[in-house]
């Protein structure tokens, strides 16, 4: 089996981790585990880990050449417990909106305030008080 080229067991519905031993095989061309329900860490070896990452589509594998690294945590969004946000930090949109309102006043006012004590200067200086 050391002398196998070709390896492809699709969409066959295996399930498990990929055996150790087949990181022994160093005559592979071609390689597909793709749309199985495989589990765990891809086999170091530098054959397995030189075929294209849709050889490897469709199951629950990681570790390179896949984009999803062993000792990462995937957290699936419903099966997380004690995450309140829900996506949303209301704290930040508050901090925010409070924020602009804030700043947006303090400087309207004084303009609003300074422009009616000018108006008030002219009108008093016009009438004479």
């Amino acid at each position: 089996m050391k002398l196998l080229e070709s390896f492809d067991v699709s969409s066959n519905h295996l399930s498990g981790e990929l055996p150790m031993s087949l990181s022994g095989l160093t005559f592979l061309s071609s390689f597909n585990v793709s749309f199985n329900n495989l589990t765990g860490r891809i086999p170091s070896s530098t054959q397995l880990q030189s075929f294209n990452e849709s050889s490897f589509f469709g199951n629950k594998l990681c570790g390179v050449p896949l984009t999803i690294l062993c000792g990462e945590v995937v957290r699936n969004r419903d099966s997380q417990e004690g995450d309140t946000s829900h996506g949303v930090d209301f704290g930040l949109i508050i901090s925010v909106l409070l924020g602009f309102f804030a700043g947006f006043w303090s400087i309207v006012i004084p303009l609003n305030v300074g422009t009616i004590w000018i108006s008030l200067s002219k009108l008093r200086y016009m009438l004479g008080c």
